[in-house]
């Protein structure tokens, strides 16, 4: 499948996103061309187990991630990132889980947006919501080329385009820019040819970042 790179907006100390700055990051992207191309969702879950007995909280795992990816609708995706371990389910694992009762959803993410298409390159720029909520809470881009499905041969061409992306979001000197974080696959036993394993790694890792941000945040605020 095309390699993908999964970036995050990181807003300047002191700022935070707001639907201007998503605005003006979907009108860079057709600044350089990119054609609109549909709509996009992803769906990340924080799960906490049901405890029966306190004592055992230690046995679960804190960090345990669900991820439901648009690009494979009837997979499920699982991130247990401090013990290195990600699965592939069939989609219908969810509704196992919750008859159950081991885990429930502690907070659930959506990342949607638009889909543009630029050449052999396919952009997604998305905001970050809480399920039935409009609560603006980040930003992502997915940057996908489509020749390519090795990681490591795609890196000079890839990282060339995200700096003329950089470039073309630099002139509008916005509060922040997009960040991207390489997580180490072969850690979690993924080899070079890229899969949908690799892009709910990379959500796993954005998340992990933006939660640090915020929680930085915060700490400077009080």
């Amino acid at each position: 499948m095309p390699i993908k790179w999964v970036l995050h907006w990181q807003p300047n100390a002191g700022t935070t996103v707001n639907t201007q700055i998503l605005s003006e990051v979907s009108q860079c992207v057709e600044s350089i061309n990119g054609a609109k191309d549909g709509r996009w969702k992803t769906t990340l879950s924080f799960y906490k187990p049901i405890l029966r007995d306190q004592a055992n909280a230690n046995e679960f795992p804190r960090d345990f991630l669900g991820i439901s990816l648009h690009e494979q609708p009837d997979k499920y995706y699982f991130v247990l990132r401090g013990q290195r371990l990600i699965m592939e389910a069939e989609s219908s694992i969810q509704t196992t889980m919750e008859k159950l009762q081991s885990y429930k959803t502690r907070v659930a993410l959506n990342f949607e947006g638009l889909q543009y298409q630029l050449g052999d390159f396919r952009l997604r720029v998305g905001k970050v919501l809480p399920v039935h909520t409009e609560t603006l809470r980040g930003i992502v881009m997915e940057m996908e080329y489509l020749p390519i499905s090795s990681w490591e041969t795609s890196h000079a061409i890839m990282g060339e385009f995200f700096d003329i992306w950089k470039e073309a979001v630099s002139k509008r000197s916005l509060p922040g820019h997009f960040m991207h974080i390489e997580p180490n696959f072969t850690e979690f036993g993924l080899a070079d040819q890229y899969s949908s394993q690799h892009t709910a790694i990379q959500y796993a890792c954005i998340m992990a970042q933006m939660i640090a941000t915020s929680q930085s945040a915060q700490a400077m605020r009080s």
